[in-house]
């Protein structure tokens, strides 16, 4: 096995069950679909620890617009509203007619 490979699979076995669901969580909200519907499903897997869920779900409740619903089936479905264009313009330097409000550092 190649020096990469082997380092590779020591980051994965070092990762705790918190970090692994959060990437998890991570992927599906990051997902085209997720974000033209602004919504999400979270499945619970069997391997998700109490513990684990229990401390992402509490990094998410502490998310500034994010709305959790709580499903009797132990899912989890997040709702977020579209940014608006004052938002847009605020974060990314550009106004709405799509010019950079930035100026150039030349």
């Amino acid at each position: 096995m190649g020096r990469q490979a082997v380092e590779a699979q020591d980051t994965v076995s070092t990762a705790t069950g918190s970090d692994q669901l959060a990437r998890r969580v991570l992927a599906m909200v990051d997902s085209p679909v997720a974000w033209l519907g602004k919504r999400v499903r979270i499945h619970r897997l069997d391997t998700d620890g109490d513990a684990e869920w229990g401390e992402v779900m509490d990094q998410l409740a502490a998310t500034n617009g994010l709305q959790m619903d709580f499903e009797e089936t132990g899912s989890v479905i997040l709702q977020w509203e579209r940014a608006g264009v004052v938002d847009l313009v605020l974060e990314k330097g550009v106004s709405p007619d799509g010019k950079s409000n930035n100026a150039a550092p030349f």
